[in-house]
């Protein structure tokens, strides 16, 4: 009579406790934890469903039809995403084409930089006179004329 009372006390209402905890608590968690929006919204027209073969209550048309479009909702959402995924391809190509503009510029650049080297200039030395540059011929027939028209 004792272990009776003890087990249906006891042991039972634990084990009632620990089946309780493991469904309402557990399995709960894991459920909540695979759970996505999508699968709630593809849930939304199932009890739209239940309701419409529920004869006692009436539902509107209205409220059918939203149930179609949460039934479609992946079509939709497939439309959009290749709407936005072509935009989205657009605006790479061009931010692609701008950066190698860029990049084209910038080497251009550093070789004109290269070639206006101004870092590496010939010393003078004061001791030798400065020459000047040899004209030829053709400049020195018009040098009077040139000459005096500097004077005046």
């Amino acid at each position: 009579m004792k272990q009776w009372w003890r087990r249906w006390s006891y042991e039972v209402p634990l084990a009632i406790g620990d089946a309780l905890w493991e469904v309402l608590v557990v399995q709960l968690a894991a459920l909540l934890d695979r759970l996505t929006l999508r699968k709630i919204v593809a849930f939304f027209p199932v009890v739209i469903l239940v309701l419409a073969y529920y004869h006692r209550i009436p539902i509107p048309p209205e409220l059918m039809l939203v149930g179609d479009f949460l039934a479609y909702i992946d079509i939709f959402s497939a439309l959009i995403l290749l709407g936005v995924m072509s935009r989205v391809t657009t605006i790479l190509f061009v931010v692609k084409q701008v950066a190698a503009a860029i990049a084209a510029f910038a080497s251009n650049a550093g070789s004109r930089l290269q070639r206006l080297d101004v870092r590496h200039r010939r010393q003078r030395s004061g001791s030798r006179p400065h020459r000047k540059p040899s004209r030829p011929e053709d400049d020195r027939a018009f040098d009077g004329a040139w000459g005096q028209v500097a004077i005046a």
